[in-house]
């Protein structure tokens, strides 16, 4: 599913990359495959060991303090991580910063409207049991147009940016084990009683639109992709 992202980003043999929220490294071993020199930060110390145990160059560190001198990569690759970033202002200072004249900034993140109907559910279910605030502020999902000024006022030049509706059929376990996942920091925040009712109460009101006649699970996803010049 980042065929798209990692073909914008056009590596080439000896460039050096930063994959920045690297996760378990999978994605960033392929990309090593192309004869680029490739290093993964996570702010997830779990993650950097998981992704060093696939023999992949990773450190911890979080994307608004990234632990490089200036100008020490040809470009920094991002894919599904950077709607987790609680402060785009200083990410994006930093990733400026360690990038070379010229660089360019490639990413891949959730955009407006991403998993929109799956948020309008758990939000009101949330609310129903007087928990209307546990899901502020855990995402940014910012229009191609906010996100490109935000983008020009650091200095870059953006060179392409599209949202990308993306329908992704869920696997085994559906929306309860999504919910569960992603959603795993609001609902360990609820009382232990009240956590399964919350998934449960959720996924009735999202069968009627994103669970079709056989059972099969569709989440809304939107992504916006972008590349942008130092």
């Amino acid at each position: 599913m980042a065929g798209g992202v990692v073909e914008w980003l056009a590596l080439q043999p000896g460039e050096r990359i930063l994959d920045l929220g690297c996760g378990d490294g999978q994605l960033t071993a392929q990309l090593t495959e192309t004869g680029a020199v490739v290093t993964g930060v996570d702010a997830s110390a779990e993650m950097v060991v998981a992704a060093r145990e696939r023999g992949v160059d990773a450190l911890e560190a979080k994307a608004e303090s990234l632990p490089f001198p200036d100008a020490s990569f040809d470009a920094v690759f991002s894919n599904a991580v950077l709607h987790w970033v609680r402060d785009h202002d200083a990410m994006m200072t930093e990733v400026r910063r360690v990038l070379k004249p010229g660089g360019r900034f490639v990413a891949e993140m959730g955009g407006h409207g991403n998993v929109a109907a799956i948020l309008v559910a758990l939000m009101a279910v949330l609310a129903r049991h007087g928990y209307a605030d546990r899901e502020d502020g855990i995402n940014y999902y910012p229009t191609p147009e906010v996100y490109s000024r935000r983008l020009s006022r650091h200095g870059f030049t953006v060179e392409r940016i599209e949202l990308i509706p993306r329908p992704t059929p869920l696997q085994e376990g559906g929306m309860a084990a999504w919910l569960r996942t992603f959603r795993r920091g609001v609902l360990e925040g609820l009382p232990e009683s009240l956590q399964d009712t919350v998934v449960n109460e959720s996924v009735a009101l999202l069968e009627p639109v994103l669970r079709d006649e056989d059972g099969n699970w569709v989440a809304d996803y939107v992504r916006l992709r972008f590349v942008a010049r130092n």
